[in-house]
């Protein structure tokens, strides 16, 4: 039989032999690593001489050997693999194939949703699409590809296929398992709107458009009637803590709606079960705290919990094309916002304005603290080097402060994520990946002392290098 993963090759062999040899010689001396050498192999004996061969080629080696004792052989009756045969050759090399990463948010979660799906005994999937880029992204994974029959017996269950029906295509297929639900607020653009409708139609799911300025309206007069006191918007003279409140009452009435239609929508359409309600909410604005708590990053499960902004934004770009999805790319080009203040002529919500931080900066603090284990020296250090030329030490130490601050006051949040689908070290801390104290001290006093101290410190080297 080939021997393909032992040696393969008598060069390959060679070299694994070699490899060892080195290894055993660093930790147990030469005369183990020998007897190594002599026991791997298709054929054990004529390897010995190719490795012999090979080693006295190389000086060092002919010096190690000509001071070493014979080592005995001694035979043993069985065999690892085959004798020499001629007609009998070596498996051919298995090409790898590695994907980028743009491919891995592809296939990766959409494999995870789909032996959720199964295994749940859910009827399919509701996803409140906003027409941004981190929803817009989730609808694409949800992409159902050809499989086994174990797959194709599956779809039918869950696409309640019955008389010898079964999926003809993956839109068809997507229209039976796959809902999505734009629900707007008098905030919300006719942009979103059109992007959320028009994927839809792509990917083919079965697509609703709600507007939920009702049930705000009926919150609010409840609220009014308790207290005798209307909150407004900071743009209309709201207090910031009003300002606040107004945002999180619709990030947090779309949660509740996108539930009732996940349990609801399979008994309209009489089927049974429910639906698995997806979320969408990026690894980078979770460790930022930029989330509602209990809004739509709540769900049954996120398929994009662990994947930054940066690297979704490559996806949209890379999806439009090769999963022939070409509203993607004019979702990936426009500016990311919540949609959730009232747009007017002078101001427009962004989210980067909103955090304070742009996105690329956002994902480099996230790696930072989360892969490297910096705190707020540390970072500040690396940041130092990193932007040497593009921000002074006092900018740095500032956004350093500023993010560390809002990581640490909405560590809370990180305690009630939805369970996410983590493919890399880089992930949010849950309560579940991470069993740590989930209250830091915000205002960090010594590791932010120590920035200042570092910042001062190299301005007086500055000057005096300056002086010379």
């Amino acid at each position: 039989m080939p021997t393909r993963g032992i040696v393969g090759t008598v060069r390959e062999g060679v070299d694994l032999a070699l490899t060892l040899s080195r290894g055993r010689e660093t930790e147990g001396g030469r005369r183990g690593s020998r007897w190594i050498t002599q026991s791997l192999g298709k054929n054990w004996r004529e390897q010995n001489k190719e490795v012999s061969s090979y080693r006295a080629s190389i000086s060092s080696f002919r010096e190690s050997a000509s001071g070493a004792s014979k080592v005995p052989m001694v035979e043993v009756p069985c065999k690892l693999c085959q004798s020499f045969k001629l007609h009998t050759l070596p498996t051919n090399p298995v090409e790898v194939k590695y994907h980028n990463p743009e491919e891995e948010i592809a296939f990766g979660p959409s494999c995870w949703l789909w032996d959720y799906v199964r295994r749940s005994g859910a009827s399919g999937f509701l996803l409140p699409l906003s027409g941004g880029a981190d929803s817009s992204a989730v609808a694409a994974i949800v992409d159902i590809a050809n499989g086994d029959d174990q797959v194709k017996s599956d779809a039918i269950r869950v696409g309640n296929y019955k008389d010898g029906e079964f999926p003809s295509c993956s839109k068809e297929f997507a229209s039976r398992i796959f809902y999505t639900v734009y629900m707007g607020t008098e905030n919300s653009s006719d942009a979103t709107r059109d992007r959320a409708k028009k994927l839809a139609e792509e990917v083919g799911s079965w697509h609703l458009d709600v507007n939920i300025d009702i049930v705000i309206s009926a919150l609010l007069s409840l609220f009014q009637t308790l207290t005798g006191r209307l909150p407004r918007y900071k743009v209309d003279g709201g207090s910031n803590a009003e300002n606040l409140a107004l945002q999180n009452i619709q990030a947090r009435i779309r949660m509740v709606v996108a539930f009732m239609l996940a349990s609801l929508m399979p008994w309209i359409h009489r089927k049974s079960g429910f639906y698995l309600v997806l979320g969408s909410s990026n690894v980078d604005e979770a460790l930022r705290g930029y989330l509602t708590k209990y809004d739509c990053s709540s769900a049954d499960i996120n398929p994009i919990g662990s994947v930054s902004k940066q690297d979704l934004r490559s996806f949209l770009k890379w999806a439009a094309v090769h999963l022939n999805y070409p509203s993607l790319a004019e979702i990936e080009a426009a500016p990311p916002t919540a949609e959730l203040e009232p747009i007017r002529s002078n101001y427009n919500q962004l989210d980067e304005v909103d955090m304070g931080m742009t996105y690329e900066e956002l994902s480099v603090y996230g790696r930072l603290r989360k892969i490297f284990r910096c705190g707020p020296v540390s970072m500040f250090q690396n940041l130092c080097h990193k932007w040497y030329g593009k921000f002074a030490p006092s900018e740095v130490a500032e956004k350093v402060k500023h993010f560390f601050k809002y990581y640490s006051i909405n560590r809370h949040k990180m305690t009630v994520l939805t369970p996410s689908y983590h493919a890399e070290s880089y992930s949010p801390e849950d309560n579940r990946f991470d069993l740590r104290q989930f209250l830091y001290n915000s205002r960090w006093p010594y590791q932010f002392r120590r920035s200042m101290n570092s910042c001062k410190k190299l301005m007086r080297k500055k000057k005096q290098f300056l002086r010379v």
